[in-house]
């Protein structure tokens, strides 16, 4: 289990004090960002024991880079009774391979509940309810048992996503939000996958460049946008886990 969680006050004092510092660096050194191993770094530095890693199972590249400077360090998969079997696999392929602790974070309704209380394939009538009680509520309710939170968000993705920090307070879910890979590219994700051997799931190679619940993806056409297989036909763009 996690230890024991600081104050809030103590957490967001460690954000304001690692902004300060990249706004030094930037200024004074014209220097790039710090890399994701930097971050991955102060992040097992500042949170050892008390670090999750929210991980997609699109690939393993992101608990690759944390569990090198924190072995062991939890993965949080939303386990939402939907997903392509390509991301099971993955998923259970990254258990046995990474020095990681896999977490299997489910909703607290099975699909067959789900059904019976709201209807067959609530995810064809009402697509952001859906991700609320198979996604963000299972993970609201994990998130507390921890101080800071990894992710894989990159800041190419999507417009929603261009501003995304390193490391911010995230308020909705009460702790810190750390997001290494933000600067990367998809091809940068790509070539580290490639050159440390790390896992991807098969979608990737089929057109799928963003992979959710299997009845709200399709593959990416050429020239979209990576998440415009997310929720075809739908205004809808984010889950809700990062908005």
């Amino acid at each position: 289990m996690p230890r024991r969680r600081r104050s809030d006050q103590a957490l967001k004092a460690l954000v304001e004090e690692f902004n300060a510092r990249l706004e030094a660096r930037l200024v004074a050194d014209q220097e790039d960002e710090p890399t994701a191993d930097e971050v991955a770094a102060w992040a097992a530095e500042h949170f050892t024991g008390s670090l999750a890693v929210a991980c997609s199972m699109a690939d393993a590249v992101l608990p690759h880079v944390v569990s090198r400077f924190a072995p062991g360090v939890d993965v949080l998969f939303l386990d939402t009774g939907y997903h392509f079997s390509d991301t099971l696999v993955t998923r259970d392929i990254v258990a046995q391979t990474l020095p990681i602790t896999l977490v299997n974070v489910s909703p607290e309704q099975t699909v067959a509940e789900q059904d019976a209380q709201y209807g067959p394939r609530l995810y064809e009538r009402d697509p952001a309810l859906c991700c609320q009680l198979r996604k963000v509520a299972p993970l609201a309710r994990t998130l507390p048992l921890f101080e800071a939170w990894v992710t894989g968000v990159r800041r190419d993705e999507a417009s929603t996503r261009t501003d995304t920090p390193l490391v911010t307070w995230d308020e909705k879910n009460g702790l810190v939000k750390i997001n290494p890979l933000a600067a990367w590219t998809f091809d940068e994700l790509q070539g580290y996958a490639v050159d440390h051997d790390v896992e991807v799931n098969s979608l990737l190679a089929d057109g799928f460049l963003s992979i959710g619940c299997e009845p709200c993806t399709r593959r990416v056409e050429p020239g979209e946008d990576p998440r415009a297989g997310r929720w075809a036909g739908f205004t809808k763009t984010e889950c809700g886990l990062h908005t």
